[in-house]
């Protein structure tokens, strides 16, 4: 429902979106409105967080081998607890669960499978830097609604969601999100004295070529000289190319890549050998860069591994891990053709 004087909500917009399509059945529409809830309930968290014991490592290591934060915990908590009872899902996958999450036999289910990070960037909860959650929707393909699902059923590429955006708790609360209709890019503020994310970043479109480069360039000497040489050029003053880029980094996700979609640039998270169990870098494919990917994608940018789409990515597991190269087009593919060793 519109809130009068104060714009279109989200509720409103994705029934706008829905009225266009004939064979729409609210489904999608209570799956989302759902998850913006649990937002809203990690939201309220988060601008507390510095007041209660929701601060500090809980002791658990997860299952990419990171120190847990509390409030990662109560973020997974929270988003599975209001998913799980909706009745359009079939299935869960979280950053924070080495398995896929079912839904409970007392609750229906649905076709529709999500995947997300619930809290990314939680090693700066402490310090006070922006958050976020992380998500992507998938449609079952093939099986019933009451049948097993299989993990095969999940593992589909990123070209395949019907949904994709994130949530980030900074100085505003804020959704950014799309879908695979063609409709764009919006985001949604969240405006406190009427509790509703309000209509506030129409029809986004990421600059084709930004002046920011984004990468934790500590890894510098774990990288190829491939990797160097790229980040060499965006440091290398030359007018005519328009260098030296900018950089930078905040070491949130959700935190570099809201900024250079609105201002352009590139995120870079590049394999490297600091760490032999993590050969390809530390960002998820089907939690992280999946989701991202189609948001950049439909805002008029790119993502890459390095040497092709992230969304064409077949996936082998749930938590697979890819190297990132993400933001305006021309800087990606300039990216690209340096990773690959075309670039002249």
């Amino acid at each position: 429902m519109k809130t009068q004087g104060v714009g279109i909500t989200i509720t409103e917009h994705i029934l706008r979106q829905e009225r266009q399509n004939p064979r729409a059945t609210g489904a999608f529409t209570t799956l989302i409105n759902e998850l913006i809830v649990a937002a809203k309930v990690i939201s309220r968290e988060v601008n507390k967080a510095g007041l209660v014991d929701i601060l500090g490592a809980t002791g658990r290591i997860n299952v990419q081998g990171e120190r847990v934060q509390k409030l990662d915990i109560f973020a997974n908590q929270i988003i599975i607890q209001r998913m799980q009872h909706v009745g359009q899902l079939c299935c869960m996958g979280s950053e924070e669960d080495p398995d896929l999450i079912e839904i409970p036999p007392e609750y229906p289910k649905g076709d529709y499978i999500i995947v997300f990070d619930p809290l990314d960037g939680s090693s700066n909860i402490d310090v006070n830097v922006s958050i976020g959650t992380i998500f992507g929707i998938y449609k079952r393909e093939g099986g019933s609604p009451n049948s097993d699902i299989l993990l095969s059923e999940v593992l589909q590429p990123g070209i395949k969601q019907v949904a994709a955006g994130y949530f980030i708790y900074g100085s505003s609360t804020m959704m950014v999100y799309t879908t695979a209709k063609g409709t764009g890019v919006h985001g949604f503020t969240l405006f406190p004295s009427v509790g509703e994310f309000l209509l506030s970043h129409e029809n986004i479109r990421i600059p084709e070529k930004g002046k920011i480069y984004s990468v934790n360039e500590s890894n510098y000497q774990y990288w190829d000289n491939r990797t160097r040489a790229l980040v060499d050029y965006f440091k290398t003053p030359d007018r005519k190319t328009g260098r030296p880029y900018t950089s930078r980094y905040v070491g949130s996700l959700v935190a570099d890549f809201h900024r250079n979609l609105l201002k352009g640039g590139i995120f870079m998270y590049p394999a490297d050998k600091k760490d032999p169990r993590k050969p390809s870098g530390k960002l998820r494919l089907m939690v992280e860069a999946n989701p991202l990917a189609m948001v950049v994608k439909e805002a008029g940018g790119y993502a890459s591994d390095g040497h092709g789409p992230i969304l064409e990515i077949d996936p082998g597991e749930l938590h697979q891990r890819v190297p990132l190269y993400i933001g305006s087009k021309k800087d990606v593919e300039l990216a690209e053709s340096f990773i690959s060793g075309s670039a002249a």
